[in-house]
């Protein structure tokens, strides 16, 4: 989709290449090429971070005055872009992009003072407390209980249940977490919003590793956890309305430039495929070169709907559902284009290869098959976490059937 961008626009634009055409070395662009989930394994995404932030755009989402960039809407869409045709590793959110919002919107002086800084500076590595077993997406259902007791040290919470698809939590030395202050009446009423340091005392990190072999998610079992009150954000039993908060920021990013550069490399990958495929019946290939062009038509229209996104953001008006159809959008074009990318491979995909540290430098087969298997079996959550499609369409309908 071509944009007609103003010269100011161009010259950031030119800015960012120039910067990453400097900065971004050949061994963080093999990590962020070969990354198949939804971003890379610490060392590369944080070594990255550091140098965004030593140019100061480590976290341009933020106010100014807490280290963010001031730019516009486009701007940010912009370098959205450039990183993601430049294969710069994904960085993960959890810090910069969830519990910081959270932070600058409802914490106090002393708080922000204490954590945004690590944050911004690559310093502090955060996970997230959301999910339980048995309960997926209901998040109102958690049972992961916190008592207080008002200790001569200034108060403490003592934690005890587990939480589940706790990603990177083996290499985070924060956490923010939801947990359960009070029950009876509507189960939302009941919860708070906690950040505290790991390890902890009591704390037991159990890994998941995914069908694709990536070790990505764990479980977090809590056992008489003291966590001081003061990570307590905003008020008891209110956490509830800071989690929406943050849900808001987590699902409402944009998708099209991370789906366009997929497109890119399925493109470039089924050209190799099936010019070394020696057929002469060229239907196969006709058909997979139409079916990646109903998918540039399809990200061309979330694009749009991202763009008109921007317009209504730089106006001011309220997220509204627009980070809900955003996340059934990117999400399930998202596997569409993994499922495709198994079909470009053909045999070569059955190869097991996880894409983690231990595979660097060349591949016994072609690195694009390799990564499209574990994209794909990496991508069956995309639907799921961060709000499954079901939680969302529901969201979606319910705001367009009031109105």
């Amino acid at each position: 989709m071509a944009w007609t961008l103003s010269a100011a626009e161009t010259a950031f634009r030119d800015e960012v290449r120039d910067f990453l055409a400097r900065e971004l070395t050949p061994d963080l662009r093999t990590a962020g090429r070969r990354c198949s989930g939804i971003f890379t394994d610490y060392e590369w995404s944080n070594r990255w971070h550091r140098i965004l932030a030593a140019r100061g755009w480590s976290v341009p989402h933020w106010p100014i005055e807490h280290g963010g960039t001031g730019w516009t809407p486009m701007q940010h869409y912009l370098f959205a872009s450039e990183l993601a045709a430049a294969d710069a590793p994904p960085r993960a959110p959890m810090g910069p992009g969830m519990v910081a919002p959270v932070i600058i919107a409802f914490g106090t002086e002393a708080q922000k003072s204490a954590w945004l800084p690590g944050i911004r500076s690559g310093e502090d590595y955060w996970c997230q407390g959301y999910s339980e077993p048995q309960f997926g997406s209901d998040l109102a259902s958690l049972q992961c209980k916190a008592v207080r007791d008002d200790d001569s040290d200034g108060g403490h919470y003592v934690l005890n249940g587990t939480k589940i698809w706790t990603t990177h939590a083996q290499y985070a030395n924060r956490m923010f977490c939801l947990v359960r202050t009070a029950s009876g009446g509507k189960p939302q009423q009941g919860i708070s919003f906690l950040c505290f340091d790991l390890p902890a005392p009591g704390v037991t990190i159990r890994p998941i590793i995914s069908i694709s072999g990536d070790h990505e998610l764990n479980q977090v079992f809590f056992d008489d956890v003291r966590v001081p009150a003061s990570g307590l954000i905003g008020e008891e039993n209110q956490g509830w309305t800071i989690a929406k908060y943050l849900l808001q920021h987590e699902r409402g990013g944009a998708w099209a430039p991370m789906l366009r550069a997929r497109l890119r490399r399925l493109s470039a990958a089924a050209d190799a495929a099936f010019a070394t495929s020696g057929r002469d019946d060229d239907s196969e290939a006709g058909d997979m070169a139409l079916r990646l062009a109903e998918m540039d038509c399809a990200i061309d229209a979330l694009e749009a709907t991202e763009l008109q996104s921007l317009r209504a953001q730089a106006r001011g008006e309220p997220h509204g559902i627009r980070p809900s159809m955003g996340k059934v959008l990117g999400s399930e074009l998202r596997q569409r284009l993994t499922e495709l990318g198994v079909e470009i491979a053909g045999h070569y995909a059955a190869a097991n290869l996880p894409l983690d540290d231990g595979l660097q430098g060349e591949l016994p087969i072609p690195e694009e098959a390799v990564f499209s298997m574990s994209a794909y079996l990496n991508d069956r959550a995309a639907s799921i976490y961060a709000g499954s499609s079901e939680v969302q369409r529901n969201i979606v309908a319910s705001h367009l059937l009031s109105r």
